[in-house]
């Protein structure tokens, strides 16, 4: 079992804040001053979501937190030489474009997108402004990069899982719940890659040989949840597979409270949805790797010439006191597997 590492050393951490009393001690760090440049950033997480929240102090899992961290890191202070500009969708297809276009007029010098999208929106709108997608899957398929080494164009990012992702999922769920006969599939077509598809090819390979029944669950709003994971709670014994999908991770404690409602064992792609109080995740660490690409675009690198980085660690979080909820015994073989166990 490994804890979560924090974001930053203490003596990192006080050493940084020793430095932001002054904006001298800022430009001391390597701070540019000629201008003040602009940062924009897109997400579909409300804005006092956790992930989204700006403090990294009170918030450790914040994703513009450690933004922000690592930003100053390198010699970027908000307020001092750029500034931030945040633009939520709240999750609403139809304030997509009305956001995009609020971040494109105030001219930003980079502009971060939270998911596939996302990126998606913000490319369709501009092919000059860099764009840096934080998470995003099949960045060649989805045509956002020429390839992985040289995307060419002007947007660049990370990676979060692999189209086998999928066949391991249903791997994991199977060892913890040994009779399992079907797994359902839970996703909204329109913001999961592919329409769910890049994943759902390797979970019905991978089902295929273990003789389980793969029966897809969409939802296309969060009212939706509920009575799609109701079904997995009547004979023969289910589980389901919550795919990566920006729609679910903006409704996470609606998809983990219908889960432990039903009483339906079900395994997520990220550990923010543990938090919510989910049974097993198995995904990427999601290290805020976005700083770098943005301070390199800052300081005049294209966005094109930066290759697009897969994750350098996975990790499976299991929540043993969920587990007894549901009258599953988790299998020691798997325990001595996870990075992480809750109780």
């Amino acid at each position: 079992m490994t804890e979560r590492p924090s974001a930053l050393a203490v003596d990192r951490r006080g050493f940084i804040r020793l430095a932001s009393t002054t904006a001298a001690g800022w430009l001391a760090l390597g701070a540019t001053s000629d201008r003040v440049r602009v940062v924009g950033s897109l997400t579909a997480l409300p804005l006092d979501d956790e992930l989204t929240r700006r403090s990294m102090i009170d918030s450790p899992t914040s994703r513009l937190g450690g933004l922000i961290v690592g930003l100053r890191q390198r010699g970027w202070v908000e307020g001092v030489n750029f500034r931030l500009e945040l633009r939520s969708t709240f999750g609403a297809p139809d304030r997509l474009k009305t956001a995009v276009q609020e971040l494109l007029a105030l001219k930003p010098d980079v502009i971060l997108t939270g998911s596939t999208v996302e990126t998606a929106a913000v490319l369709e709108a501009t092919k000059t402004i860099p764009i840096v997608f934080a998470t995003a899957n099949d960045p060649v398929g989805n045509g956002f990069v020429e390839s992985l080494a040289h995307p060419g164009g002007n947007v660049t990012g990370f990676t979060n899982s692999t189209a086998e992702m999928g066949g391991k999922w249903l791997q994991l769920i199977r060892e913890a719940v040994p009779d399992l006969a079907r797994v359902g599939i839970l996703y909204n077509p329109a913001t999961t890659p592919r329409g769910g598809r890049f994943f759902l090819d390797s979970i019905e390979q991978e089902a295929a040989l273990a003789g389980v029944s793969v029966i897809p669950a969409p939802v296309s709003a969060p009212t939706e949840i509920d009575e799609a994971v109701r079904p997995f709670s009547a004979p023969p014994k289910a589980a389901m597979i919550a795919l990566v999908d920006s729609f679910l991770v903006v409704h996470r404690q609606a998809a983990v409270a219908a889960a432990a409602k039903y009483r339906v064992p079900a395994i997520y792609p990220f550990y923010y949805f543990m938090d919510a109080g989910g049974l097993m995740s198995y995904g990427p660490t999601l290290e805020v790797r976005s700083a770098d690409y943005v301070d390199l675009i800052l300081r005049g690198t294209k966005a094109g010439d930066l290759p697009v980085q897969s994750p350098r660690k996975y990790e499976l979080l299991i929540n043993r006191t969920v587990a007894r909820t549901l009258d599953l015994t988790i299998p020691f073989t798997l325990l001595a597997r996870a990075d992480e166990i809750r109780e």
